[in-house]
């Protein structure tokens, strides 16, 4: 039981330093002259609009290009909490 309580600290611990980390892992996408960064968090750090994007279209450019930030966000993000669960022994890896 001790080692459980033990292993949720480290675990716990372990995850606050990789969300801490995902702050600095800028990603970014672009579609059609619109450029959009995401910081690991998933949270806009800046947006980028081309001065020749037609007006009109700025609102359909920007949600494919935040979709696709976020989408790649969501990819790196996953990958650093598998690290951190690998790290302590819980990646699940066929192990029972």
């Amino acid at each position: 039981m001790l080692q459980k309580a033990k292993d949720m600290y480290r675990l716990q611990k372990e995850a606050k330093r990789a969300k801490k980390e995902l702050k600095n892992i800028h990603i970014e996408a672009e579609h059609r002259g619109v450029k959009v960064v995401v910081d690991g968090e998933q949270k806009v750090v800046s947006i980028d609009i081309a001065p020749e994007v037609p007006r009109e279209q700025i609102p359909a450019f920007l949600k494919d290009a935040l979709n696709r930030a976020m989408g790649k966000a969501q990819i790196v993000a996953a990958e650093k909490m598998q690290g951190v669960m690998g790290e302590l022994g819980l990646g699940g890896g066929g192990q029972q």
